[in-house]
């Protein structure tokens, strides 16, 4: 079986506006190729502790777990996340550039910490 077609489990913030459009993004770009199952953290601490995901972590960084059960997390998940879509092959492999992606995880975090914020949660 290819690598595209082994199924992803991405745990995203169900509660957060943004996160949701960008799901719905994602989808619309992978269309059905990319096997992702979206699982939404909201109250979900103890399956994601027992998942080995932190569940304050899980809220601030994006996590992406592969059909071997291994967990990606922050810019790592997703390149694995964009793998999956053509249209964003091209940009996944340019945010693992090492001259790009330590910016680009500073300012992932500002975000995150601006958006949890927003919503009351930060």
């Amino acid at each position: 079986m290819s690598d595209q077609r082994q199924p992803l489990t991405v745990y995203y913030d169900g509660a957060c506006p943004d996160c949701r459009e960008d799901r719905r993004k994602y989808e619309h770009m992978a269309a059905d190729n990319a096997n992702v199952h979206w699982y939404d953290i909201t109250d979900k601490d103890e399956e994601l502790r027992q998942q080995g995901i932190d569940p304050e972590r899980a809220l601030r960084e994006l996590h992406v777990k592969d059909a071997d059960g291994n967990i990606h997390s922050e810019i790592d998940a997703y390149q694995l996340l964009m793998r999956r879509a053509p249209i964003l092959r091209p940009l996944g492999w340019l945010i693992g550039l090492p001259v790009i992606k330590p910016i680009l995880s500073r300012l992932y975090r500002r975000m995150v910490d601006k958006r949890l914020e927003r919503t009351g949660r930060g």
